[in-house]
């Protein structure tokens, strides 16, 4: 048990699909509000295809009493399909977002009025002024489409002088890569927090098909432990959850400023590492 300071922590959650998983979900989200999160975000999908069950899942998030960030895309957005969003989401009662360009649904070219997150920032910033607490997505192992290095830490520059108050980077398992990240970040003199993006490993599968997705690197002696251990869950998800507990530990003592989960809408793998850092219920 760690005997660390506290340190603030928030929960990502998805839209669920049915009225099952809407059900589990509120269980899931009752057994994690025991960690007191600062916030729960709620993600968006492709083109904003699950806007609806985005902003149903933030409604449900505050009206339990917590504070809930809703993920906002701008692909394929126009000036006032995001005017009339902002909108519905301060009539909610919403004071943070999660601004984000948005994966491109597969065939689909930009399109919308708003080419990256940068502009959809500075477009809220103009519209709302300091309505919303804006959160922005960093990548400390660098975009998957980004040019270079240098372009897409030039492309996170861009999005906190739009506005930007804070980013939660993309997931990763080294921790390295958060650490220069941050020192990057602070030669350019850009002081928002930059809040680590934490993934639970409960399944190798499902991990490596993320990973291959989004550019998330999975260290050579992770990805071989884990396929050593074929389909053995206990071991699986026992690895994991001291690989991650570690990584947890390493930023708080570099003075990560806070964790965010990736829950996958589940509460023991969050809970468990929650538990191990000290953080627990």
């Amino acid at each position: 048990m760690s005997t660390n300071p506290r340190i603030p922590l928030s929960l990502e959650f998805f839209p669920p699909k049915t009225p099952e998983g809407a059900e589990k979900l509120r269980t899931v989200r009752q057994q994690l509000y025991g960690l007191k999160p600062e916030f729960c975000s709620v993600t968006f999908g492709a083109g904003g295809s699950t806007q609806e069950g985005t902003f149903n899942t933030v409604r449900d998030i505050l009206s339990e009493g917590v504070s809930a960030a809703s993920h906002f895309s701008c692909v394929g957005a126009t000036k006032s399909t995001v005017r009339e969003q902002l909108a519905t989401l301060k009539a909610m009662g919403v004071k943070r977002l999660v601004a984000l360009r948005g994966d491109l649904p597969s065939g689909y070219g930009i399109g919308g009025e708003f080419h990256y997150a940068s502009d959809l920032v500075a477009f809220i910033r103009a519209e709302t002024g300091d309505d919303f607490h804006i959160e922005v997505a960093a990548y400390p192992e660098v975009h998957p489409q980004a040019k270079s290095p240098a372009s897409d830490l030039q492309a996170f520059a861009t999005k906190v002088k739009a506005g930007a108050n804070s980013a939660i980077t993309q997931y990763f398992y080294n921790s390295d890569a958060y650490f220069r990240f941050q020192e990057e970040v602070d030669a350019l003199g850009i002081t928002v927090p930059v809040v680590p993006g934490i993934m639970p490993i409960t399944s190798s599968t499902q991990l490596m098909r993320f990973s291959d997705a989004c550019g998330a690197e999975i260290p050579r002696w992770i990805r071989l432990r884990l396929q050593s251990y074929g389909d053995d869950v206990a071991s699986i998800k026992a690895f994991g959850l001291e690989v991650v507990t570690d990584l947890c530990e390493q930023l708080r003592a570099g003075g990560a400023p806070a964790l965010h989960f990736y829950t996958m809408n589940q509460s023991a793998p969050t809970l468990a590492l929650c538990e191990n850092l000290g953080l627990g219920v």
